[in-house]
């Protein structure tokens, strides 16, 4: 069977993605704040690492955001909470900034 779905139809769901994505982007512009500085000025003078943790798609979320700061300068990595009982709290110190991401 083929596919009728023609270039001009997703050129326009393309440009319509793009406008949701951005009236998305546009709505957080209240939010950012002070809190947003503070939470960014943590991470900036933390003399230690950023560690990220998160479960389920902010889990990957935040494996992203760790990979991210690690590629960029930033010491950082993703601490999965389900394993951080099983040692992994033993890589975190108190010159470190934690971010911990979760949808609920």
């Amino acid at each position: 069977m083929a596919n009728k779905t023609t270039d001009k139809s997703l050129a326009e769901l393309g440009r319509r993605v793009l406008e949701i994505e951005a009236n998305a982007i546009e709505a957080m512009r209240p939010r950012i704040g002070a809190e947003f500085a503070a939470a960014c000025r943590l991470c900036l003078d933390t003399v230690g690492r950023v560690i990220v943790t998160g479960m389920g798609k902010s889990g990957h979320i935040g494996g992203k955001i760790a990979a991210t700061l690690a590629s960029t300068g930033t010491p950082s990595f993703f601490v999965h909470p389900g394993e951080a009982s099983h040692g992994d709290l033993g890589m975190i110190t108190q010159k470190d900034a934690v971010i911990a991401i979760s949808n609920s």
